[in-house]
């Protein structure tokens, strides 16, 4: 316990330079929109080449004309 926790000082004249508020920045909403649109690109392109891997697949498991074993 000989370890105490160290506490700053402000004084009052000093209290003025922190109370400047801080400025943010905002996006204009032209790029907001071209980034919506292009997350929103790449979902359906995710979802668009699922579709078909699955179709692929569900096709070659179980094929339209079932196979003969004409051996």
């Amino acid at each position: 316990m000989t370890a105490k926790a160290k506490v700053k000082v402000i004084k009052r004249s000093e209290l003025k330079s922190f109370e400047e508020p801080v400025k943010i920045e905002k996006k204009p909403t032209q790029a907001a929109r071209e980034m919506v649109s292009t997350v929103t690109n790449w979902v359906n392109d995710f979802q668009q080449r699922r579709r078909v891997e699955t179709k692929q697949a569900i096709e070659k498991f179980f094929p339209t004309q079932p196979q003969t074993g004409g051996m």
